[in-house]
């Protein structure tokens, strides 16, 4: 029976980390496509959409959320390496479909904002991250950015809610 359990116990595993990999490749894809559409169709003059609770407006960013630490791009660029590599590890161990699920949101998000920062001017990990989605009150973001708050905050329902990350083999007689 031990070998089932391992056989299982690896067959979750797997398929835990296909979640992860297919929701950062759909967040990634997504927001990849939202930005090439938003620089072929928008100006920096404010599209409404629904009034001005929400408006698409092309801005290129070469900080943190509200412009923070725009001198600050390589450190911006390392910490989000760091954080994809994190995720790289403990993803191997994740056992539980809601934790795959954050992990994946942070994880195309992180992606899709480092291609900008990467490959966008002036590059070299120094590049501007096109945003375009605009809210009231609120600085203007993009599909990375919503998910990897969405990922940060379902990380944290779920430290809340105490949901394992990696659960222990069950045994069964």
């Amino acid at each position: 029976m031990y070998g089932l359990q391992t056989k299982r116990g690896t067959t979750l595993n797997l398929i835990q980390r296909k979640w992860l990999a297919v929701s950062a490749l759909i967040v990634f894809a997504l927001d990849y496509l939202t930005k090439q559409l938003a620089i072929h169709y928008l100006s920096d003059e404010p599209k409404n959409i629904i009034g001005s609770l929400l408006q698409f407006k092309l801005i290129y960013n070469s900080g943190a959320a509200f412009s923070l630490a725009s001198s600050g791009t390589i450190f911006l660029s390392s910490f989000s390496i760091i954080t994809a590599v994190v995720i790289f590890y403990f993803g191997r161990k994740v056992k539980s479909t809601p934790w795959a699920i954050a992990l994946g949101l942070v994880l195309g998000g992180i992606f899709g904002n480092l291609i900008d920062r990467i490959f966008r001017s002036p590059g070299g990990l120094q590049g501007e991250v096109v945003d375009w989605i605009q809210i009231p009150n609120w600085p203007v973001f993009n599909i990375a950015d919503s998910a990897v708050v969405c990922g940060a905050i379902l990380i944290t329902v779920l430290n809340w809610k105490n949901i394992e990350f990696s659960k222990s083999e069950e045994k069964s007689e």
